[in-house]
């Protein structure tokens, strides 16, 4: 009774001064979310939970990772694989929750485009998400480089060579983003500083800031209906619960989104056990060379997309093209002209559309793996193209369903 009591005083103290009971009922207990959801809402927490993985893991990875083109190939297929106490779990485990979280935030994407959670005051919940897209991207490659194996060597010279700009011939700008003239010392520990320090601490703020930008606008739901949620709260409160068409996020909600969690976990380390070879290129197997190109030079499958798009067109063509693919998706929100807010399944042409832009992604994803000749170089630009086209088309499509 004595321990309850000092915690009861530990607590109001600290509810004085950090406004504890306030924080919890605006951010949980009365965090307020439509009923008519489904398991694809719990993304984000699934993406948060693997984020945590992915630090958790790198933590202990980074006891005996050596920032060295001498020592790094060693430190991390010898010392940590071979001579570090589960040391091969680590790896296994960060390995493949680099790859899965690219899943869970294109299963994410998607379910936003797919129900217009993006629409109706939300356009900041989709900017912040689109800057964890592109954040998660940059460390997703300053990791690729860490292993310093052929395929991160080869992979970062044809990813730095971009930002010559074509015939801008920009070499200047490459070599100071390398610190050399090709990938060395200098360019592994600068991607190292970034992997470990600089980009997660950005993400973490654009968590942060993406939670924040849920809170004002409330979350959408499957059928895209406007909810009162003051009333629809007062309801709940009142113990009108199957009237209400909203439920709190602490502990309701939460209890959803761990069942799916416990879900996740089965086959992420089913994956960590018995497949997580998937996340890891053989060729990267074979210690940095920058005298023996690789056949083949491709990025890890979440950038295949976006890399075939550079690939079928000319070297400054190809840039614009890659340009506006990495931005295209900023600007969703602004493009589709529809007032309607209803899943894609009740809006006619945008399901189509929809589609379209599923289907291309994936094509140009499986072909981004493959060499760029013969046929696939030519299915390769026709995807590309299409890519391209699918903007302009949302427009059109948007617009003749606002006349609608």
């Amino acid at each position: 009774m004595a321990k309850f009591e000092k915690a009861k005083s530990v607590h109001e103290w600290l509810d004085q001064r950090l406004a504890i009971n306030t924080l919890q009922r605006v951010l949980s207990t009365e965090y307020w979310i439509p009923k008519d959801i489904n398991f694809l809402w719990a993304m984000g927490l699934v993406l948060a939970v693997t984020f945590g993985l992915l630090l958790i893991s790198g933590i202990f990875l980074l006891m005996y990772y050596k920032p060295d083109v001498a020592t790094a190939f060693d430190s991390v297929n010898y010392t940590i694989m071979t001579e570090v106490g589960y040391g091969w779990l680590w790896r296994h485990i960060h390995g493949v929750a680099a790859s899965v979280v690219f899943l869970i935030i294109y299963i994410h994407m998607f379910t936003g485009i797919y129900y217009g959670s993006y629409k109706k005051g939300r356009e900041m919940i989709w900017i912040s998400g689109m800057l964890l897209f592109v954040t998660f991207s940059a460390e997703a490659f300053s990791g690729y480089m860490l292993p310093w194996g052929q395929m991160s060597y080869w992979a970062g010279m044809v990813i730095t060579n971009l930002f010559s700009g074509g015939s801008l011939e920009a070499y200047g700008l490459v070599e100071w983003i390398r610190g050399d003239y090709v990938p060395g010392d200098a360019f592994l520990t600068r991607f190292f500083m970034l992997h470990v320090f600089l980009l997660p601490l950005v993400i973490i703020g654009l968590i942060v800031f993406h939670f924040g930008t849920l809170r004002i606008p409330h979350v959408n739901n499957q059928e895209g209906e406007e909810i009162d949620f003051d009333e629809a709260a007062k309801l709940y409160k009142e113990g009108k619960k199957k009237e209400s068409k909203v439920i709190p996020f602490n502990p309701v909600f939460l209890s959803k989104d761990v069942f799916v969690l416990g879900i996740y976990f089965v086959l992420f380390f089913y994956l960590v056990f018995f497949h997580f070879e998937f996340a890891m290129d053989p060729v990267n197997f074979d210690t940095a060379d920058g005298l023996k190109t690789p056949p083949h030079i491709y990025p890890e499958w979440y950038f295949l997309w976006s890399y075939e798009i550079l690939r079928p067109f000319s070297k400054d063509i190809g840039l614009i093209a890659f340009g506006i693919a990495q931005v295209a998706l900023f600007f969703l929100p602004f493009i589709d002209r529809s007032p309607n807010v209803a899943p894609a399944h009740k809006r006619g042409l945008f399901k189509i559309w929809f589609w379209v832009f599923i289907v291309d992604m994936i094509i140009l994803t499986i072909l981004g793996k493959l060499p760029p000749q013969g046929i696939f170089n030519d299915l390769g630009l026709v995807a590309a193209i299409v890519f391209l086209l699918l903007g302009p088309a949302l427009v059109v499509v948007t617009l003749k369903e606002k006349k609608l």
